[in-house]
């Protein structure tokens, strides 16, 4: 049977190479924008199919979820790509709303549609949840100081990566039955506000392909990128 896999953010960048690899690997694949033309444009370009979705827009999500219950019976897999890295600023202009802007995308955006879609998941053979995180949210690398990640200061983007790290460790506990687990992609060049990474995005995204491939014995509560486990 073919395995149904939900991309969010899956017009751009890792969102984009993830669908293009997982729909040449046989999945029946889903891509959601809070943008309709540049779903709709990406999602031909993948032949794949697109649903209007914002992560920060609990009505938004909701809506996606019904329309997408009347196209699939089950969802095998969910990758919660979407996400924002917010302004640079010095510290002392870090405020609140910034915090918040960024939180809302990368940690209340994933709670948002991974409660939306459980119900499709609940149904799959072997579910699965990938959340996309980042290496400048580990506090391993942040104190490492021989790590790229260890020269970053970006308090809302960073603090909001080590926030889905918890998330993914809650979900994995609460959920037994599903594998659970947290990516950090590497730095990856994918344009916008992403241009500074090494790799390509087929690169990028070998840590998404892999959780996404899971077999029912796959490991759970984990914090990945392309070459293995990551201290958190």
């Amino acid at each position: 049977m073919t395995k149904t896999v939900l991309i969010t953010g899956g017009n751009t960048g890792l969102g984009f190479e993830s669908a293009r690899r997982l729909k040449a690997a046989g999945f029946e694949v889903y891509i959601t924008s809070r943008s309709e033309e540049k779903g709709a444009k990406a999602a031909a370009q993948l032949a794949v199919h697109y649903l209007v979705m914002d992560v920060t827009d609990e009505k938004s999500v909701e809506l996606a979820a019904e329309q997408f219950g009347k196209k699939a019976a089950k969802l095998d897999v969910l990758i919660n790509n979407a996400g924002i890295p917010g302004e640079m600023r010095a510290i002392k202009e870090v405020d609140a709303a910034l915090m918040e802007r960024v939180f809302n995308t990368n940690v209340f955006g994933i709670v948002r549609t991974t409660q939306a879609f459980l119900p499709y998941l609940e149904k799959a053979a072997t579910p699965i949840i990938v959340n996309v995180s980042s290496g400048v949210g580990s506090f391993s690398k942040q104190t490492d100081p021989k790590t790229l990640e260890s020269k970053v200061i970006s308090p809302a983007y960073a603090a909001s990566k080590a926030a889905v790290s918890m998330l993914t460790l809650q979900y994995a506990k609460a959920l037994p039955n599903m594998r659970v687990n947290a990516v950090d992609p590497g730095p990856t060049n994918t344009g916008g506000n992403f241009k500074r990474g090494a790799q390509n995005p087929s690169e990028g995204t070998d840590a998404i392909f892999k959780m996404a491939t899971l077999s029912k014995d796959g490991p759970t509560g984990t914090f990945v990128d392309r070459n293995g486990i990551l201290g958190w």
